[in-house]
C-alpha cells in the first residue's frame, strides 16, 4: 500500500526542507532483524555517544517520548514527532550497524543492516550534542547517461513497465520527452493518494471545508498501516492538514481513507476525470481498509464477489458486505492478487497530469505534504529546489512519481510503474534501482531543455 523505498527521517534546527519521512509497505512480511549484539568501533565523540544511545534504544521499541525529547533537538522534533519517529523506526524491522565511515566530532555515516535491507545512515549532533539529523536511506546506484540505457534497465525490473519523463509547460500540459507504454494505465499501489489530495485541495479551493478542518477518526474509518492515524484513540480528532501530510509523506492509509471521507467519493472520482483517461477503471474508487478487506479477508470469497457485479451493485456491496466485515479478519499477503482487476489503475501520462495539476492547485499546506519525503532521490537542492514524490507498493506492484522544479522555475515530472501479476517484487533490489533510473531522467531532462 505504500512504498517501502528510502526510508528516511531528516531534520536538523536550521533545514530549509521539510522532514523526510518514509514508511514500509503494509502488511508488513519481512522478518525483523535482531537486535545488535554487536557493532563496529563506534568514537567516543559526541555524535558517537548519540549513536550508541540510539542504536540500544532502537533495539526496544517504541522509545519512550521522554528519552527522544532527551536525545533529540528541538528543531528535529518540530519536523518529526516522537510518534512519527517510532513508526518509521518499526518500519526498519531492526537495526544492526555494519561499518561507518566520514566520521567526525559532530556528523558520521555508515551503513546498518535492517527488515529492510542494507541501507546508509547519516546522524549529526548541534551545538548542546542533541540527535539534530538523522538519515536512512537506500544505498545509491549509478544514473543511466542515456534514455536507451534506462529502458534496458527499467525492462529488467520487472515483466510489465511504464514510464514517462516529460516536461510541464505554463498551460499544465505534460511534453513527453521519453516514455514506454505512456498510455496504458498500470496498478498504482499508494501513488492513488495524489488523486485524493487533488480532490481535498479542490474542495478548499471551493470553501467546503479548510485545512484546519478537524476529522473524526471513527472506528469504520480507521485503516491498516502504514501510517499512525489507526493507533490514535476512536473518535479523538486530526486536521485535514495533518491527515493530508501523512497521507503523502508516510502513506498513512487511514489519513487517506478520512480524506476520501470527507471530500465524499463521487468528488475524488470526479477529480481523478480531471486527470486521468482512465478514470473509469477507479469507479468505485476504493479506500484503502476496502482494498485491504477485499483481499485480505476471507480471500478469495470476497473479491470474486465483488469483482462479479456491475459497478452499480459494486457501491452497494462495499456499503453493506465490506462494510460490515472486522478489519481484525484481514491476514498477511505476500503474493499478487488480483493486481489488475482490484487496485487503483492510471498511465504514465495520466499520472504526469495529476503532478501538473496539484502543481497549479498549490498552496502551502499542499506543497509541505508533497515535499516532505523525496524517497531518498537526494537531487542537488541548490538546482532543484522543489521535489514532490508519491509513490505505492503491495506485492508485485511498485511505483514511483517525482515532480521536480529547476532553479529558473522549470518544472519536470518522472513516473514509473512496475508490476509483475505472478509474483512479488524484491523492492530491496528494485527500489534502489528505480531510484537511480528516476535521478538519471532529471539529468537528462534538464540536459534536453538546454539543447532544446
Amino acid at each position: 500500500m505504500s512504498a517501502a523505498l528510502a526510508l528516511a527521517v531528516a531534520a536538523t534546527a536550521a533545514a530549509a526542507a521539510p522532514a523526510a519521512v518514509g514508511a514500509g509497505a503494509a502488511p508488513a512480511t519481512a522478518a525483523p532483524t535482531p537486535a545488535p549484539t554487536g557493532t563496529p568501533d563506534i568514537p567516543d565523540s559526541p555524535v558517537g555517544e548519540q549513536l550508541r544511545w540510539f542504536l540500544t534504544a532502537a533495539a526496544a521499541l517504541p522509545i519512550p517520548e521522554d528519552q527522544i525529547r532527551a536525545h533529540f533537538s528541538a528543531g528535529f522534533l518540530a519536523q518529526v514527532s516522537p510518534a512519527q519517529l517510532n513508526e518509521v523506526l518499526k518500519s526498519l524491522g531492526g537495526l544492526r550497524l555494519e561499518s561507518l565511515a566520514d566520521v567526525t566530532p559532530t556528523t558520521l555515516s555508515g551503513m546498518v543492516t535492517t527488515g529492510q535491507g542494507r541501507l546508509q545512515i547519516s546522524m549529526a549532533v548541534d551545538g548542546d550534542g542533541r540527535i539534530a539529523a538523522l538519515l536512512f536511506q537506500q544505498e545509491q546506484r549509478p544514473a543511466p547517461r542515456s534514455w536507451a540505457e534506462l529502458d534496458k534497465r527499467l525492462r529488467a525490473l520487472a515483466p510489465r513497465v511504464g514510464f514517462l519523463a516529460a516536461e510541464v509547460r505554463g498551460n499544465g500540459a505534460c511534453r513527453p520527452v521519453h516514455t514506454v507504454a505512456p498510455d496504458t494505465p498500470r496498478p498504482l499501489g499508494s501513488m492513488f493518494k495524489l488523486y485524493v489530495l487533488g480532490a481535498t485541495a479542490e474542495q478548499i479551493k471551493k470553501g467546503r471545508f479548510s485545512w484546519d478542518t478537524p476529522l473524526t477518526i471513527r472506528p469504520g474509518l480507521k485503516s491498516l498501516p502504514s501510517g499512525i492515524l489507526q493507533d490514535r484513540p476512536d473518535n479523538s480528532t486530526v486536521s485535514v492538514r495533518e491527515a493530508a501530510k501523512l497521507m503523502i509523506s508516510i502513506s498513512d492509509n487511514t489519513g487517506a481513507d478520512l480524506l476520501i471521507d470527507k471530500a465524499g467519493r463521487a468528488r475524488v472520482e470526479t477529480q481523478m476525470s480531471k486527470w486521468s483517461r482512465h478514470a473509469a477503471l477507479n469507479r468505485p474508487f476504493l479506500t484503502t481498509r476496502e482494498l485491504f478487506l477485499l483481499k485480505g479477508a476471507d480471500y478469495p470469497r470476497l473479491a470474486k464477489n465483488y469483482l462479479s457485479l456491475d459497478r452499480s451493485r459494486r457501491y452497494r456491496y462495499l456499503a453493506t458486505t465490506v462494510a460490515r466485515t472486522p478489519l481484525t479478519e484481514v491476514k498477511v499477503w505476500n503474493k499478487p492478487r488480483d493486481i489488475d482487476r482490484l487496485e487503483w489503475f492510471a498511465s504514465p501520462g495520466d499520472v504526469c497530469r495529476a503532478f501538473a495539476g496539484l502543481s497549479a492547485l498549490n498552496t502551502p499546506p499542499l506543497d509541505e505534504a508533497m515535499s516532505a519525503n523525496d524517497a531518498g532521490l537526494g537531487l542537488d537542492a541548490k538546482a532543484w529546489p522543489t521535489v514532490w514524490y508519491k509513490g505505492g507498493s503491495e506485492p508485485g506492484v511498485l511505483s514511483m512519481g517525482f515532480l521536480a522544479r529547476d532553479a529558473a522555475g522549470r518544472t519536470y515530472v518522472v513516473t514509473a510503474l512496475t508490476s509483475d501479476r505472478r509474483s512479488a517484487l524484491d523492492e530491496n533490489a528494485a527500489a534502489p534501482e528505480l531510484l537511480a533510473l528516476v535521478r538519471g531522467s532529471f539529468t537528462m531532462l534538464a540536459k534536453d531543455r538546454v539543447r532544446g
